[in-house]
């Protein structure tokens, strides 16, 4: 069946947006970044996308969308500016991104657009920020709802909450409270990744166990290996650290020789098997795996996102961990963009 309204997404990164929306039925025609290797995974996954790399602030749209045809805009500008209470953050030089994504919204006049962000937006200088940005995209003539979700309640197993936003042109409102029919039971760290091995393997070499969750199972739909799957290799000293942590600990659990070996309170921590997730991040070495001595390989922390084992990120190592966790997770995505279609008939 061919599909019936076109997406442009803006700071695509790798593309988890992207992916949720083409599941959901939806055909992504551009996708805008000014990071080359994030666009590169995106273009490898979505080869039917026409990628820009360029930088969003100093583009025209007129001259990289060669029609209008733009049925829906999503995309999550950057927030590094919203801190100015009181004032239009569109008047705020610090906010370009944001000013463009806006940009985009008034001049292709898409019939819907989805915003993505983080979750202190709501609160940021007591709510005026968000007032702001409520009020520029009123005045552009769109009916808005907003809401924070949590990933782990749309089948997500990781407990990362992000800020939605999302309006419709022709009188048309997003509920957020339809979106209680896809709250699940909670996925597991095990379910999603107890059937990855503890060592490196390469896509050939197919997979050495059986999957033991219906989520493992909807991962490996459509691939004949794993992808991504390189670990890092410890020290001698940081593993026998980690091996004192138990599944579901962090630093609290080390001898008092230990706890102060990295001074941050995120340090040495373990997934907790019997739980979701807690947010992946861009790579840091301060999470390991709930059993083995290392940190998550990429492809163990895309599971954990909801990325499918046939989605292959590129770059080194640094770059897929970084294009990872700076993704929303496709899952959480297409259950939104089921529900915008549902509107959009």
């Amino acid at each position: 069946m061919k599909n019936k309204y076109n997406v442009l997404d803006l700071f695509s990164g790798c593309g988890g947006l992207s992916l949720g929306f083409h599941n959901s039925g939806f055909d992504i025609k551009y996708a805008i970044d000014n990071w080359s290797v994030a666009l590169d995974t995106l273009q490898y996954n979505h080869p039917q996308t026409k990628t820009i790399c360029a930088d969003i602030s100093t583009i025209s749209v007129k001259d990289i969308i060669d029609n209008k045809n733009i049925d829906v805009i999503i995309g999550g500008p950057p927030c590094q500016g919203f801190s100015i209470a009181g004032k239009r953050i569109i008047d705020d030089e610090r906010n370009k991104l944001y000013k463009k994504y806006l940009d985009f919204v008034c001049l292709l006049r898409p019939r819907a657009f989805l915003m993505e962000n983080v979750p202190n937006i709501a609160s940021m200088g007591e709510g005026s920020i968000l007032t702001s940005i409520l009020n520029d995209f009123k005045e552009a003539g769109y009916y808005l709802s907003w809401s924070i979700l949590k990933a782990s309640d749309y089948g997500v197993p990781q407990d990362r909450r992000r800020f939605f936003l999302i309006g419709f042109k022709n009188k048309e409102q997003f509920d957020f409270r339809s979106m209680t029919k896809y709250i699940k039971n909670k996925i597991t760290s095990k379910e999603a990744i107890s059937d990855l091995p503890e060592d490196d393997i390469l896509p050939e070499e197919g997979y050495p166990f059986k999957p033991t969750s219906e989520y493992q199972e909807f991962m490996r739909n459509g691939s004949l290996g794993i992808h991504n799957h390189i670990t890092t290799k410890h020290t001698d000293k940081t593993k026998e650290i980690i091996s004192l942590v138990p599944d579901g600990g962090d630093y609290k659990d080390l001898p008092d020789k230990y706890r102060e070996t990295r001074k941050v309170n995120i340090a040495w921590t373990r997934l907790n098997s019997n739980k979701p997730s807690f947010t992946i991040d861009t790579g840091h070495r301060h999470h390991f795996h709930y059993k083995f001595n290392r940190v998550p390989t990429v492809r163990e922390s895309a599971r954990i996102q909801s990325f499918p084992d046939n989605f292959i990120f590129l770059g080194n190592k640094s770059d897929q961990e970084k294009q990872v966790g700076n993704a929303v997770p496709p899952i959480l995505a297409s259950t939104l963009a089921n529900e915008m279609l549902t509107i959009l008939g």
